[in-house]
């Protein structure tokens, strides 16, 4: 209906261009008519259901005179069908295009063919057959006559064309209901789809079983126009580039009339998805701007769309995932209080024994296997001299020597220390400048080069001092946390919204088809799942607290054991590892808001500083008084990250960077085995190599004498070994995920060391727990799942968007988590076990003297 004709103009009648009246239609000519010089064709009268034909139009006027078509579609029902024009220019003339223009009641749709899209570096690529789907206008009445207009102009002297108007049956898609369709550059495809009573959110499906060419796929409001060529389909709406797989999660708030498009674009190259670019053909006779003819270049599609979880479902799946992780705080709260219990009763048992018998007078005794420890003369280190039992003699003697340089007496009475005096000064915290014992250089050499080293050698050092010394490694962390997570909350925020406002969901590669939003972000269920590392994390906190508690108690009271038995007790580190387990939930629930490549260290940044951590703690149990400082620690793991980010974003198949980090990796290595290997007590000055070749000459040369700690040089050729194998693994193959190569050199190295710890724990004589081994066999259970999850690879930013989605899998839990939801659950927990594991580790020495804790 034109514009200016009074309503209402029913059917069978129509709008005078002349006079804006409503008139009778004219009936159609059977034969050839002229206008201005234009010889047109009407169609056909066509009954209340026939809505195609095929006028020809044969230009033989002056170029400056249009040439015109007009039809009339009749008795539609706007609910259920929809009307496409198709046209194929016969003529050859690509300088001289024809010019199509529809007109509608609400739109106007122009196109000129052959139809011109450009691709990258702006090429060329020309159609002479396009189809377009007319926009349908909102309308009440379930039938209704529809009046369009197409106009037909060139500037050709000979123009030839077929122009064809078809009905779309299938043009609403219906719930759960898969449908096939075929789509081109310049055949486009859009469907309408209406949300059914009851329904909020639906999910649009769409597959393919060939990957190229490439695709967008884009939901869009019921308005005209619609978007729907490559050129300008991004222009408003949610899109998605694909190639096999794509999937949008539509919510009906967003949409006030209940409905959208399903627009469906084949693009002109396959670049965006990951494909080649084509060959350009350039010659001597052809121009650089002359466009390529890709001929067929179509794409077999089906669509599907579903209704997606309900709101009771999102409700049932938070409540599971906090019971999950608040059943470990009953559970540890249950095993407290069954300890608890444990220690009244054997309290109540030791004071019972030591009160004086009524028959004799005397106290009884009460042997030390009762008690639930070993007897202290039984924890020898049979490993050394092939277990006989001069091995412990010869340890003695070393002992018994060392007792005679420093007056240090291994086997002195509890009562000598608890006298022991304290200093009052805690001003500063650093090892080199506040020492409770005045060591000189000599005499850490003699006492750290002994062959074999008690736990007594390595804790020297006021507890007070280095308690202090640990805690910094709380407070570093704690505002390594404050600094670091600040600034990504606000970029994932400012990610979300981009994606919000723009539509554009290529920007983050979430699992689409398990991507469930909530408010303002697109996949809740992994931000959800990221729970369990702060619930657990702070649980593992409550846990030091309460033993660091019970410890300070112990000292306040004077008790023996605290002050003198089993692995010094320090928190620090252990209060660092928490806080480092909540933070890897909160980054890595930041980084879920928006995966993607530029925001990938997020995820990994805490994973690299637990391992660390858990490492310094391994090694602080038997060397307490020569670990690293908080400083140098962090120092390090800012080294390994700032790697992380190089080796991403520079790393991939660049020679010369994987050059000098594996050169910089081995060296490192030597650099940290030695020190390991000398406890510290060497240097690296201009005389590094003149030592280096002394040793060799002496060791090697001149006689040939094995190393003097055989154990400790076991654990370091077997790192070197596994260290270099890695740095050669990664130099020759280039692993593409180079976040994910680092993180497996620190666990390689962190599972090594707690295998070398164990073994040389059992070797010692020593044992381990009930609870530290139910830890370790749980915990290996648990990793062992969740690894088995991680490698599901639901996405990977290291490929386009489309091709991400090709991993993409639906939810396996309760219908809103997927495979990486699982990982975040079981890796919490399985994190958490570890911490647990080196908390309760050597539990079995608490009542066991420093002196007779040997150093591995």
């Amino acid at each position: 209906m034109l514009a200016g004709c009074p309503p209402p103009c029913w059917p069978g009648r129509c709008c005078s261009g002349r006079s804006p009246r409503c008139q009778p239609c004219p009936s159609p000519s059977p034969s050839p008519s002229r206008a201005g010089g234009c010889r047109r064709r009407r169609p056909p009268s066509t009954g209340p259901t026939r809505t195609g034909w095929t006028p020809t139009c044969s230009t033989s006027t002056p170029s400056t005179t249009p040439c015109c078509a007009t039809g009339v579609a009749s008795a539609l029902s706007p609910q259920t069908e929809g009307v496409r024009v198709s046209v194929n220019v016969l003529s050859d003339h690509k300088d001289l295009p024809v010019l199509f223009v529809v007109r509608q009641k609400e739109a106007v749709v122009s196109f000129q063919v052959p139809l011109i899209l450009r691709g990258l570096y702006q090429r060329k690529y020309a159609y002479q057959e396009v189809s377009r789907t007319l926009c349908q206008p909102q309308s009440k009445a379930e039938v209704e006559t529809q009046h369009f207009y197409v106009d037909v102009s060139t500037l050709s002297l000979n123009a030839s064309y077929q122009l064809r108007v078809t009905r779309v049956e299938n043009f609403v898609l219906r719930t759960n209901e898969a449908f096939t369709f075929n789509a081109t550059a310049s055949q486009p495809q859009y469907f309408k789809y209406e949300f059914p009573k009851g329904v909020d959110s639906v999910i649009v499906k769409v597959t393919s079983a060939m990957a190229f060419p490439c695709s967008v796929i884009s939901i869009q409001d019921i308005l005209c126009p619609v978007y729907d060529l490559d050129n300008n389909v991004a222009f408003i709406g949610m899109y998605q580039t694909m190639t096999k797989k794509a999937a949008i999660t539509v919510q009906k708030k967003d949409f006030p009339s209940n409905s959208f498009y399903v627009v469906v674009v084949v693009k002109t190259e396959d670049e965006a998805c990951g494909g080649a670019l084509p060959y350009y053909p350039l010659s001597k006779h052809t121009s650089p701007d002359e466009p390529v003819d890709q001929h067929n270049r179509q794409k077999m599609l089906e669509v599907m769309v579903s209704p997606a979880i309900t709101s009771e479902a999102y409700v049932s799946s938070m409540l599971f995932c906090l019971g999950i992780f608040l059943s470990f705080y009953v559970l540890t709260l249950l095993i407290a209080c069954w300890e608890s219990c444990r220690q009244q009763k054997r309290k109540g048992l030791l004071a019972a024994m030591d009160s004086p018998s009524l028959d004799t007078g005397h106290s009884r005794s009460i042997p030390d296997s009762f008690l639930g420890h070993v007897p202290y003369d039984t924890y020898g280190y049979g490993s050394f001299e092939n277990g006989s039992s001069g091995s412990t003699e010869a340890a003695s003697g070393s002992l018994g020597s060392a007792e005679v340089s420093y007056g240090y007496v291994g086997e002195r009475s509890l009562e000598n220390v608890a006298g022991r005096p304290r200093l009052d000064s805690l001003s500063s915290v650093e090892e080199d400048d506040y020492d409770t014992l005045a060591d000189i250089d000599y005499d850490k050499n003699v006492i750290r080069t002994k062959q074999y080293l008690c736990v007594a050698d390595l804790a020297r050092k006021d507890k007070r001092v280095l308690r202090k010394k640990y805690q910094i490694y709380f407070w570093n962390i704690a505002t390594i946390a404050v600094f670091y997570a600040l600034p990504v909350i606000q970029l994932v925020i400012t990610y979300q919204t981009v994606v919000n406002v723009t539509g554009n969901q290529d920007i983050c590669y979430y699992n689409f088809l398990c991507a469930h939003p909530l408010g303002n972000l697109s996949a809740f269920n992994n931000i959800l799942s990221n729970l369990g590392y702060v619930l657990l994390g702070l649980l593992f906190l409550l846990i030091i607290l309460q033993r660091e508690i019970n410890y300070n108690r112990a000292l306040m009271r004077n008790d023996t054991h605290a002050l003198e038995c089993g692995i010094p007790k320090h928190f620090g580190l252990f209060y660092a590892m928490g806080t480092a387990l909540m933070m890897e939930g909160l980054l890595s629930a930041c980084y879920h808001v928006c995966p993607n490549y530029t925001n990938f260290q997020f995820d990994t940044s805490f994973m690299y500083m637990i391992a660390g951590l858990c490492m310094l703690k391994l090694y602080q149990k038997r060397h307490p008084d020569i670990n690293a400082s908080a400083y140098s620690a962090y120092a390090c793991l800012a080294v390994v990250i700032f790697f992380s980010v190089v080796g991403v974003v520079f790393g991939k198949g660049n020679m010369a960077f994987w050059i000098v980090f594996s050169v910089i990796h081995i060296v490192a290595t030597l650099l940290l085995s030695t020190q390991l290997y000398y406890m510290g007590r060497w240097k690296l000055d201009s005389g590094i190599l003149r030592r280096i070749l002394h040793v060799l000459y002496t060791d090697c040369v001149r006689q040939c004498s094995g190393p003097m700690y055989v154990d400790r040089m076991v654990l370091l050729v077997m790192g070197n070994i596994i260290n270099w194998s890695l740095a050669a693994y990664g130099l020759i193959v280039h692993p593409n995920d180079f976040a994910s190569y680092l993180l497996a050199i620190g666990i390689c190295n962190l599972l090594l060391y707690f295998a070398f710890y164990i073994i040389m724990k059992l070797r010692s004589g020593e044992r381990i727990k009930l609870i530290p081994l139910l830890c370790i066999i749980g915990t290996s259970v648990v990793w062992g799942f969740a690894l088995f999850f991680f490698f599901q690879g639901l996405s990977t930013w290291q490929k386009t968007p489309a091709e991400s989605r090709e991993h993409n899998r639906d939810c396996i839990l309760l219908d809103f988590f997927d495979d990486h939801d699982i990982w975040h659950f079981l890796s919490s927990i399985a994190m958490f076990g570890s911490f647990l594991v080196l908390l309760t580790l050597d539990d079995d020495l608490d009542c066991v003297q420093r002196d007779k804790i040997y150093v591995f």
